[in-house]
């Protein structure tokens, strides 16, 4: 079971689409960041950061927080939607990477 900590925005939706395209349970957790609930102490201890969104894999005790690396997270743990040839796979990373800065870029002008 994974434990999604997350708001409604679309960075934080990142990890609730790839929860349901790996087919993997999940709990969300709802983390208000209009109301400052990323800087508790329940929620650094998760994310040092006090960014949404993160995961707990509860199966492992794994933290995992920033939307590119849990999306790589997830996908390695269920083996779906990465590229087993190790050249495709490092392609797919970069390119996972390249995309989630410009899309970060992008939010920032708004």
């Amino acid at each position: 079971m994974i434990d999604l900590y997350t708001f409604t925005t679309p960075n934080g939706r990142k990890a609730s689409v790839m929860l349901e395209e790996v087919e993997l349970p999940y709990n969300v957790h709802k983390i208000d960041i209009t109301t400052q609930q990323q800087f508790t102490p329940e929620y650094i201890a998760i994310n040092p950061n006090s960014k949404i969104p993160a995961i707990v894999d509860q199966e492992t005790g794994i933290k995992v927080f920033e939307s590119g690396a849990i999306l790589i997270y997830l996908a390695e743990k269920t083996g779906k939607l990465l590229p087993t040839e190790l050249i495709f796979l490092y392609l797919c990373r970069f390119i996972l990477v390249y995309v989630v800065q410009l899309l970060l870029k992008d939010m920032v002008k708004m």
